[in-house]
């Protein structure tokens, strides 16, 4: 495997990750206005990103593969748990 293949096999495993913290920013800036508007996109963004990368990574640990519908659900809790934290426990 070369080091560019090597790099879109790791991109590709951690996109579903990135993406779902993308929409599910846009989302909360979308429903949420007021609430989520002293919170800026890329925050919101890189708090469910690092979730759902960490979230990925212990699936990989505990389920042993991608892909398991029980790395999904974690998946969706590593995403939506930071969001939800900072959108209501914000100063």
């Amino acid at each position: 495997m070369s080091p560019l293949d090597a790099f879109w096999h790791i991109a590709n495993l951690f996109a579903p990750a990135w993406g779902l913290a993308a929409l599910l920013a846009v989302a909360i800036k979308a429903v949420w206005r007021r609430e989520a508007k002293p919170l800026g996109w890329r925050r919101l963004w890189l708090w469910g990103a690092a979730g759902g990368t960490a979230a990925t990574l212990m699936a990989l640990v505990l389920l042993g593969r991608d892909g398991r519908m029980a790395g999904y659900a974690l998946l969706v809790l590593g995403v939506a748990l930071p969001q939800w934290a900072q959108l209501s426990f914000r100063r």
